[in-house]
This record gives structure tokens, sequence and C-alpha cells, in this order.
């Protein structure tokens, strides 16, 4: 099995202007003439970690990782205003166009699946080639199947049920999260975000790990998340219906790899069979014995492996 490359420090790490508002953290590490990858995290609302940068050999790539607007190490934090899909995708053609790079692998999981297909339907001769994990494609099923009592409640109802206590009158919507979450009432609102998600990485696991929730639910790193997701999730994700594989046409030609969890509760494996469906140059890749996070086991074997594969891809 593939496991994590060594630990690595950045080379060069700077706070990058987009607007008027807000300053993305942006970080460089690996080999500088190496091929470019960018690595997108998740969320809405997550950040980088210090083993994002371990998918990838640091001695042949060229690792580029940024925490998107009001997450992370990102500023304003938490700062929802001019905070859109689209701006992120614009904010990522900024990092590319600042760093020089022409063309660059592109990974991302989760929600950073969803950024990194929209980035490459808008900008798709910038891509050289796709990693993508635990697919969420952004539409309403796909937010109601975790968040509006669908499917995965009934997977998980003792833990959805500890989300419903601390809602008032069991309001299980998203707007109703989300109208607590951006309300006066700061004490509720930081209930309301730490049960959102502990109840989502609690899914996350095929096998319950809690060392794994505990270090992705602390007070700073729910406020965000939870805020972040509901503020995307109540605006449809800021994408026109359907619109990842009503534009797939536009990527047809980008060597991409998808790997996802058999059993994946937060997005469901028919997000990736649906996505590889409508990609003739995709390949899409099971990880048995395995749910929605990049750090078990088999599915970081073949994330991995699938980064070792794009070396073997032009990137100019």
């Amino acid at each position: 099995m593939n496991e994590f490359y060594p630990e690595l420090a950045p080379y060069n790490d700077f706070l990058m202007n987009v607007d008027n508002q807000h300053q993305l953290y942006v970080e460089e590490c690996g080999n500088p003439n190496g091929q470019a990858v960018l690595f997108i995290h998740g969320g809405p609302g997550g950040g980088c970690s210090t083993n994002d940068r371990r998918f990838f050999d640091p001695e042949k790539y060229r690792i580029v990782l940024f925490d998107q607007r009001g997450c992370g190490r990102s500023l304003p934090h938490g700062c929802l205003d001019n905070n859109e899909t689209d701006f992120l995708v614009s904010d990522i053609e900024q990092i590319r166009e600042k760093l020089d790079i022409n063309h660059w692998h592109v990974f991302g999981g989760s929600w950073g699946s969803t950024l990194a297909l929209v980035y490459a339907q808008t900008h798709p001769t910038k891509v050289s080639s796709l990693v993508l994990r635990g697919i969420f494609l952004g539409r309403p099923q796909d937010t109601d199947w975790t968040f509006s009592g669908g499917g995965a409640t009934r997977i998980y109802p003792d833990f959805w049920q500890e989300y419903l206590d601390v809602l008032p009158n069991d309001q299980a919507s998203v707007q109703a999260a989300y109208d607590i979450m951006v309300g006066d009432d700061k004490e509720l609102a930081m209930r309301v975000a730490k049960a959102w998600s502990v109840w989502e990485i609690r899914c996350c696991t095929l096998i319950p790990d809690q060392d794994f929730v505990d270090a992705a639910t602390g007070d700073e790193q729910a406020w965000t998340m939870a805020r972040h997701e509901a503020h995307f999730m109540i605006n449809h994700c800021f994408l026109s219906e359907n619109q990842i594989l009503a534009n797939t046409d536009k990527i047809k030609d980008i060597p991409t790899t998808i790997v996802h969890g058999r059993f994946d509760i937060v997005c469901p494996f028919d997000n990736a069979w649906q996505l590889h469906q409508k990609l003739p140059n995709s390949s899409l890749i099971t990880s048995e014995a395995s749910g929605h996070a990049s750090i078990e086991t088999n599915t970081k074997h073949h994330l991995i492996e699938a980064t070792k594969a794009m070396l073997l891809l032009k990137n100019n």
C-alpha cells in the first residue's frame, strides 16, 4: 500500500489579495522546477492540512496549495461576503498567473472535486490532468442526501439525532441551520456549527474514528466549515441546474482519474459513476472498504498511485 510521502515544509508562502476584502493564503512545496500541481481542499470552509502536501512526490512536483476565501489561514477568517463559486474559480486562475504557471495538474476531493471540475470547465486549456476524490456534484439532491434528512440520516440515525437535538424544534433544514449560524445568538450559532461539523465528519470514515472527528471539528474549524457549507448549499453551490454534468464536453479530453469510496456516505458513489459516464477519457477507481475520507487506507493508496501516474502526462 502507498503511504504518504515524508513531511515537508513550504519553500514559499504568502497572502495574496484577490479583491478589496479577501486575502488568500498560498504555499508552494516540493521542487520549484517540478511539474506543477494544484491541491484544492474540501468543505466549503475547510482548509489545507500538512498531510495534503504529502500525496505528491516532493522531488518531482511543484505543489501549490491554498486556503479558499475565509478558510484556514486566509483573511478575513470566516468571511462569507463575496464568497461564491465563480469568485473561487477566479481566485485559482489568479494564483496560476501570479506563480507564472502555464499548465498544471489539479487534484481535489469532495467540495474540492466540485471546484476542480468547475475550474477545469472554465479554463480547460490550463489543466493537464485531474485527480478527483469523493465526487460532489453540487446539486440539490446531493445536499439533501446529507443535510436535509436524506439517505445518510437513515444509515446513521443516531448521529443525525444528536445533530437534531441541538437545533431548536428539530428544524432539520439547511436554511434553518444557516439562519442560526449567521444570527445574533453567537453561543447557539457555535453549538449548531459544532453539531453540523461533528455530524458530517462522523459520516466520513467507514470505520468510526474518534481521533479523526476530534482533529477536524475544533471550534475554529467547525465555525468556518459549517457556516461556509450552509452558505453554499442554500445557494445551490452557486451553480446552475446540473451545471457540472451538463458541461462535461468541455473537459472530455482532459485525462481524469476518479477515486471514490464504495461506502461513501457523505457523497454517494453514484456521483462518481455519473461523472465517469460523461467523461470518456476518465478512469473510475473504486476504493473498496472505504468511505469518504482521503486518509482511509485504500483511498490514500489509490490517490498516491494516481499522482504517480500524473507524472507521465505532459505538463508544460
